[in-house]
């Protein structure tokens, strides 16, 4: 498809952004390859592929880290799969626009560490809180700077 520097990789199975990441890809003429544990729609057009991998809880998760490299973007919130594919080069967006890094991978692996240690003491209920519009406006605005810059599109 086009001039691409890289490919686009979904964690798909929870992925409230699925149609906006097509949208963005479709125009930057980008591949996504939407990776799952189970068959699901995903978005129509040249490029958008959904990718259903067989395996244990994990086997997405590897999939996509065994691909992802700089010039890729991946999209997830899985923080473990974050670091990995940050490690191999690749940018990696949450579906709420937020962008880990090198600097703050460390950051949300501790992070989590934490929060899954005070559940297990009974200390921390609930989760993140739930997606709205301006996450997803958020997400958006930040994937099409980050393909911009990927492609050195103006």
């Amino acid at each position: 498809m086009g001039n691409q520097v890289g490919q686009i990789f979904v964690d798909a199975d929870a992925c409230p952004v699925k149609a906006e990441v097509a949208r963005v890809a479709l125009r930057c003429k980008w591949t996504v390859f939407y990776v799952s544990n189970s068959g699901m729609n995903i978005p129509k057009g040249d490029g958008l592929e959904l990718v259903v991998v067989d395996g244990g809880f994990d086997a997405a998760d590897d999939w996509i880290a065994e691909r992802a490299r700089a010039g890729d973007l991946v999209v997830t919130a899985d923080i473990p799969l974050a670091s990995r594919c940050v490690k191999a080069g690749a940018r990696v967006l949450d579906f709420k626009g937020g962008e880990f890094s090198e600097a703050s991978i460390g950051e949300a692996v501790a992070r989590r560490e934490i929060l899954a240690k005070l559940r297990e003491m009974g200390m921390a209920a609930g989760g993140p809180a739930p997606f709205d519009k301006r996450d997803r406006s958020a997400f958006l605005q930040r994937m099409d700077q980050v393909l911009r810059k990927l492609s050195k599109l103006p």
